[in-house]
């Protein structure tokens, strides 16, 4: 394992000469990534010290609150040395002092962390349990408060589209062996400004190092739980949209996705624009005004942009989405939008977090007024969706991967491997064994019962 733009960050922080960075990193690629050649592992390389410089160009920016937004607070002691994920002493007071920072949201809850149970608990009443869980993006791990902000959004959206009210969420956050313990706290606070904002208690979670012993560096990796419970009524999932419906969206500002283009571009100030509750204020109007019933299904716009959750949807529901270009383009906050297509990002293939409605159309209006959403389209029968731009219908399919939004994606790639039919063979073998493994274990299990 190696992090690659931590060791390129470490690098520029001793004033070490670009080339010299370009040469050992190339060679380190290589070493490790043995299925990629030279010309890959030089562009790829180039792409992360050029991201690692523009990042760093944050710290010259006059707007103090942005930059304080973008640092985080250094303790000067590392995991390692804290102890932190060993279980001792040290273990123990940093996870006082993340309960210290839920405990400042004032976000009640029956058992919360502050008291160092094993996991907490929250009264509620439910026909239907939901439950959810997102990663952080993995290019904030520089900028732990970002990623647990929108992680933590990610995770309630993803509660709120099936119709359920959330009431708790959870965290888990790994941080190799050199992190400063402030990035733990750093990435605690970013959730609890969420949980604070909608009133969301943040109950539990889990703290360790990446990889132990075995990982050096400072690397973040973490997720973020969250559970809801749906009282009456029924979900509103995907597969409930029917022909006949029209179409609903939000505007979406993005989160981690544009969070992380407008990081690695310098776009510094459309990250102001990514800081909103926005989405799961119009959820949560949807059911405490009890319009949710009248909605058959919702979605957040991230998984591949448009292109992926239409797809998806089409796929799922059995009917076709068609969507109006120059009314979906309005649904994209203007300076968000601004930047991409100034780097020529598909608008369409990222996350930009509207919330989509597909509801009866006698419905439409009243939803309208408290969501803030506008109509973009209607539902048809078909297994595809469609992009209408004037007079032309195009096919709305997803790339093999979404919209190369960083240079070190665009060096990636969107194309599809020539071998993905073989691929997805092997892979499934693989799925095979791991089922074939769960279903021994099962009947191992069985074999040693002693209660019943």
């Amino acid at each position: 394992m190696m992090d690659l733009e931590g060791y390129v960050r470490r690098c520029l922080r001793k004033k070490i000469p670009e080339n010299k960075i370009i040469e050992d990193g190339f060679k380190r690629i290589l070493e490790i990534k043995e299925d990629v050649g030279e010309e890959f592992a030089k562009k790829f390389i180039k792409a992360i010290l050029e991201e690692v410089k523009t990042t760093e160009k944050f710290k010259e920016i006059d707007d103090k609150d942005l930059k304080t937004l973008l640092s985080y607070p250094k303790s000067g002691v590392t995991m390692g040395k804290m102890g932190v994920g060993s279980r001792g002493e040290g273990d123990f007071f940093v996870h006082r002092e993340i309960a210290r920072i839920v405990k400042s949201t004032k976000v009640k809850a029956y058992v919360s962390a502050e008291e160092q149970d094993d996991a907490g608990i929250v009264r509620a009443d439910a026909k239907y349990i939901v439950a959810a869980i997102d990663g952080t993006h993995s290019r904030l791990s520089d900028f732990p408060f970002l990623g647990g902000f929108h992680v933590a959004r990610a995770a309630l959206r993803d509660i709120y589209v099936m119709g359920a009210e959330a009431v708790a969420l959870i965290s888990d956050v790994h941080l190799a062996d050199d992190g400063d313990v402030g990035k733990i706290f750093d990435f605690t606070a970013g959730i609890c400004a969420v949980s604070e904002a909608v009133n969301v208690p943040l109950i539990g979670g889990s703290t360790l190092r990446v990889g132990g012993d075995m990982v050096i560096g400072d690397r973040l990796v973490s997720a973020v739980g969250a559970i809801g419970v749906i009282k009456e009524g029924e979900p509103t999932a995907r597969r409930n949209a029917e022909v006949g419906d029209v179409i609903l969206m939000t505007e979406g500002s993005g989160g981690g996705t544009i969070t992380t283009t407008a990081l690695y571009y310098g776009w510094f100030d459309v990250i102001y624009e990514t800081l909103n509750v926005d989405f799961i204020k119009a959820c949560q109007n949807l059911i405490r005004s009890g319009l949710i019933k009248k909605v058959h299904a919702m979605t957040d716009v991230t998984n591949g942009g448009l292109r992926g959750d239409a797809y998806e949807i089409s796929k799922t529901a059995k009917v076709s989405l068609i969507f109006d270009k120059e009314k979906v383009y309005k649904t994209i906050n203007p300076k968000v939008l601004e930047m991409l297509e100034a780097l020529n990002i598909d608008p369409l293939g990222v996350s930009t977090d509207s919330l989509m409605i597909i509801c009866p159309e006698e419905y439409a209006e009243d939803i309208k007024k408290v969501t803030g959403a506008i109509e973009v389209g209607y539902v048809e029968e078909g297994n595809e969706s469609y992009l209408v731009d004037g007079n032309n219908r195009v096919p709305l399919k997803p790339m093999f991967r979404e919209s190369a939004y960083t240079p070190v994606k665009k060096v990636v790639g969107e194309k599809k491997p020539e071998n993905f039919e073989e691929m997805k063979e092997k892979v499934r073998k693989a799925c095979d064994e791991a089922i074939k493994k769960k279903d021994f274990v099962v009947e191992l299990l069985k074999s040693r019962k002693k209660l019943e």
